[in-house]
């Protein structure tokens, strides 16, 4: 600590604001100060920083939460989003271990407006959530988290808008300067090492503080991995009176133990898949900040951000496909039944597949902005503001942004899945006995996606201040959103093998023992005791050795920019081709007043906020002119090479009210109380036109998905009341109620459609074969197509493929379209925030607790077979952190836990839903300030030390879909300050 001495103005009357500079805090007029000087105590590192905070929260006009820099260049966590998980009600999703996308009060990343200095930012994934990974936290100042609305903050934020905000000159006027070096050994990962980071920021003033430029930058790899089990594609749900007749569906005999009755209702798995990740990312931000203010009235900013973010990852997989034969299972109770076993035996062998990719993105954003403030009198002050900011997600690896090589042995005579425990346990029978020359070149899949978003965004702000009536904001703003997204795939449909995958041995690793890759534990069948035997063998074997092999030995009908089919393609005009803009106007005014009741200091504020908005979407998809019957349960449709184009638009305008009212009621006690109406808007891709079909079909039907320009934004009446009692200078407890009363929420739906493409698996030829086999066994059938109908023009032997025909009298190929709507329902959304920051006085001592209750009238229904509308995203959530800092040094350990939560309404099978179980992590920080080198700290940080794991279930727990393992990023590094 340190003592300084200053001019005491209207700001300085708390303690608290004056016990440290933020950036976040209001300037007030010169006048307004008084000649009294005090003496004060600065208070900077853990304590300083959330000092900062509580003064945020407790002298805002609603109801805000805050996290700011413990010192310049200083954000208490190397990741933004690990650091909003720490504020009351928000909860946060991770990507490969790190904190990614954030939920406040139970609405999604979607739902949440984030800006940067106030400015609405683009995003690189293609949706309107923003990807904190992106960004990198030395040069960020504070976030702020408002979670009622004001009339003056661009709408679009239901849960929250969160604003970002970076160092600026002005704000810590004269030299200022941060470096820091960084080596992190992340745990993750098997083949990686120790990886660097380096920081740095550099502030500085001029002429009498007439001119300011700030710069920082810094350069982050990171070497991470990952293990995961999934069930590949989904489960597919059945009423317990479906039996084994329908595919997918069980018998009802005593092949099944414990079989699901006519009321329950069960599901079945379509694949198990053993995955292994390497990924390697390499973060670049920079940021370059100009001020000069010519005269004491005005204030002109330039400013420019840069963030870019190259992700590579490589992968190897090995699954087993079930193919809905008879299968034999053990059965958990009804109503929602789940196979604990699920088994297949087959009579010829199937394949056991061992895939293998390795592909790289670039996310990269910049964003130029001008902002001029002006006093223009005392009573008067205008602001303008703009900025052209971009953001892209595009390939990055010259096998494309994603890509799946794959292999197959047909050796597997059976095949089981243990699911009784968190960890599946695949079984295949004949598994472990494959060999390198067993292996199989099959099919592929190389992808290019680009994703461009690009905002151009004005902002006109005024206000001005009466005599004893108060003041009013007032501001117009103008926001054009452009969002360009398009992808190509070259996809070989070579399912049943085209041949050896290559005889050299430098292509592959030896086989590993893949139960001992994960922490996790299976369940408590043995599945050995049957005829099965626990798979433990995968060849991580080299992508770029098979896919060389592959393209120099084997032809394709398809092809990408090398001319073969083992490589992506840039021809994006040749399938999906999107374009969508959005175009809003805004105006705003809003009143502010500040009395007293009774001695009791109040201030209120009502608002009024009009939006319009128009929607333009372009699209331009693939056309498909027929069909293929290329496998049993594999149906591939035949591009027309050319694209089919589609404009549509849709408008809408809202008048939004906010009103919030702020009472100190006795001293150092707060009551808060708001209304507002606010608005969410659609999905950047729920508002894109075009109907994209999925290239492979089953027997039955076809997947696609298509957007609708026309949807109308999520509608919210909100309602807020708060209590907080700040009753010491670095302490408080707060509690608070919320209720959003909602509307018009947007739903995905199945809508059947043909086409005009027949399926091969219906008509003539089928029939006559169901009717000869007595079977409608994929396999049989189509041997007796082949070996009955040769001389049919569908029919081509050579290759297996059985063509769809109007001459056989084939049906139309059935496809459901996933298309978003509005749903006429209403939902309320309430609950309950707790908080408490308390230091235990001189000690060092410190805790900060919340616990957040959030509930939804409406819950998904696990016993419907129905689309439904249910809310994603509620849970409870709580934080725990214990602070010590004291003598140099300061000690952090965080607790954060969320309760499992709805995540998605749909798997690829269709209205079945996904679940995130409940997850809870530790992270931990130490530093230290060396004594004899003024303003150099070294420090040690841990994140996940205990190394959980993330898992992801269907209807019921035992319907696993995810499990991931990481594990623990620990980090030593220095700062130098000065």
């Amino acid at each position: 600590m340190k003592t300084t001495t200053f001019t005491k103005t209207k700001l300085a009357t708390s303690l608290s604001l004056v016990l440290g500079v933020s950036s976040m805090l209001p300037a007030y007029a010169a006048d307004e100060a008084s000649e009294e000087n005090i003496e004060v105590l600065q208070v900077t590192g853990i304590r300083g920083s959330l000092i900062k905070s509580m003064d945020v929260k407790r002298s805002s006009n609603g109801v805000v939460d805050s996290i700011s820099a413990e010192d310049i260049g200083k954000f208490p966590d190397t990741n933004l989003a690990e650091s909003l998980q720490r504020i009351t009600g928000v909860s946060i999703d991770r990507e490969n271990g790190e904190g990614s996308k954030v939920t406040v009060r139970g609405f999604g990343p979607d739902y949440n407006l984030i800006t940067l200095n106030g400015r609405q930012m683009p995003v690189t994934t293609g949706s309107r959530s923003f990807d904190f990974a992106n960004i990198a936290s030395e040069s960020i100042s504070g976030v702020e988290v408002y979670k009622t609305s004001l009339a003056s903050n661009s709408t679009g934020g239901i849960g929250s808008t969160i604003n970002i905000l970076t160092h600026k000159p002005f704000s810590s006027p004269g030299l200022k300067a941060s470096f820091g070096v960084k080596a992190v050994d992340d745990q993750s990962t098997d083949n990686g090492s120790v990886t660097p980071e380096l920081s740095g920021l550099y502030s500085n003033t001029f002429a009498d503080d007439k001119f300011g430029i700030s710069l920082s930058a810094s350069y982050q790899e990171r070497e991470s991995g990952n293990q995961q089990a999934q069930v590949g594609t989904g489960w597919r749900s059945f009423p317990g009176t479906t039996d084994n007749s329908e595919w997918g569906g069980v018998a009802k005999d005593d092949t099944q133990v414990n079989r699901p009755g006519d009321d329950d209702i069960y599901s079945v798995p379509q694949t198990t898949i053993y995955r292994f990740e390497e990924q390697q990312r390499t973060r670049t931000n920079g940021q370059l900040v100009l001020q000069y203010s010519p005269i004491d009235t005005i204030v002109a900013s330039l400013d420019y951000t840069y963030m870019r973010n190259d992700i590579d990852t490589q992968s190897n997989d090995v699954s087993a496909w079930f193919n809905f034969v008879p299968s034999e299972n053990v059965w958990s109770d009804g109503p929602i039944a789940s196979p604990l076993i699920y088994s297949e035996t087959y009579d010829a062998p199937a394949d056991l597949s061992m895939a293998a990719g390795d592909y790289g993105v670039r996310n990269e954003s910049g964003s130029l902005g001008f902002n001029i403030e002006w006093q223009a009198t005392d009573s008067l002050k205008l602001t303008f503001d703009a900025h052209n900011s971009t953001a892209e997600n595009k390939p990055n690896n010259l096998y494309g942004s994603s890509n799946s090589l794959s292999t197959a042995a047909f050796v597997r005579t059976s095949a089981a899945t243990d699911f009784s425990g968190d960890l599946p346990i695949l079984a295949v029978g004949g598994g472990n006995a494959v060999t390198p020359a067993d292996m199989l070149l099959t099919g592929s899949v190389f992808t290019n996606e680009r994703n461009k978003s690009e905002i151009d965004q004005y902002q006109f702000d005024g206000e001005y201040i009466f005599d004893d009536v108060g003041s009013i904001d007032f501001g117009i703003e103008l926001t054009n959103v452009n969002n360009h997204s398009k992808s190509v795939n070259v996809q070989r449909n070579d399912w049943g093998g085209v041949g050896s995958a290559g005889d050299f041995e430098d292509a592959w690793f030896p086989a590993d023992t893949i139960q001992d890759k994960f922490d996790a534990t299976g369940g408590d069948f043995s599945l050995t005791d049957g005829n099965f035997d626990i798979l433990n063998t995968i060849f991580m074997w080299d992508f770029h050795s098979v896919r060389d092999f592959a393209a120099a030995n084997y032809a394709s009908s398809v092809s990408g920019d090398c001319g073969n089919g083992f490589c992506p393609s840039t021809n994006y005009a040749a399938e999906t081709d999107r374009f969508t803009e959005e175009e809003s106007q805004a105006v705003y005014l809003q009143y502010n007043y500040d009395n007293e009741i009774a001695g009791m200091p109040y201030d209120v504020h009502f608002g009024l906020r009009y939006e319009q908005t128009d929607v333009t979407s372009t699209a331009a998809v693939a056309g498909y002119d027929g069909a293929d019957w290329i496998a049993e349960t594999e149906i591939a449709l035949t591009p027309t090479g050319e694209q089919v184009f589609e404009t549509k638009s849709g408008d809408y305008d809202y008048i939004l009210p906010s009103f919030n009212f702020n009472i100190e009621v006795v001293e150092d006690v707060m009551l808060r109380a708001a209304y507002s109406e606010t608005i969410g808007r659609p999905n950047y891709t729920d508002i894109q036109g075009g109907t994209v079909l999925a290239t492979l079909a089953n027997r039955t039907n076809g997947g696609a998905s298509a957007g609708n320009p026309t949807l109308l934004p999520l509608e919210s009446q909100n309602i807020d009341f708060s209590a907080e009692w700040y009753y010491a200078p670095s302490s408080y407890v707060s509690v608070g109620y919320f209720r959003k009363d909602t509307e018009n929420f947007i739903s995905n739906g199945i809508v059947k459609s043909t086409n005009g493409i027949y399926n091969p698996a219906s008509g003539d030829l089928y029939k006559a074969a169901v009717a000869a086999t007595g079977t409608t066994e994929a396999g049989e059938v189509r041997d007796y197509i082949f070996n009955n109908f040769a001389d049919n023009a569908a029919v081509d032997v050579a290759n297996q493929t059985i063509s769809g025909s109007a001459a056989n009298n084939d049906e139309l190929l059935s496809f459901n379209v996933d298309t978003p709507s509005n749903s006429s329902r209403k939902s309320v959304i309430d609950g309950w925030e707790l908080a408490v920051q308390h230091f235990f006085g001189e000690t060092g001592f410190g805790v900060i607790a919340n616990y957040t209750l959030v509930d939804s009238d409406e819950a998904y229904n696990n016993y419907s077979l129905a689309d439904q509308s249910a809310i994603i995203g509620i849970s409870d959530t709580a934080n725990a952190v214990l602070v010590y800092e004291n003598y140099g040094f300061q000690a952090r350990v965080a607790y954060n836990w969320r309760d499992e939560f709805l995540n998605s309404r749909s798997q690829d099978t269709g209205a079945n839903p996904k679940y995130t179980e409940a997850y809870s992590q530790i992270d931990l920080s130490v530093s230290y300030d060396i004594e004899s080198v003024e303003g150099l700290t070294v420090f040690f940080e841990g994140l996940n030390i205990t190394e959980e794991y993330t898992r992801v279930h269907g209807r019921a727990g035992e319907q696993v879909l995810n499990l991931t393992e990481t594990g623990a990023r620990y980090s030593l590094g220095a700062r130098y300050t000065f």
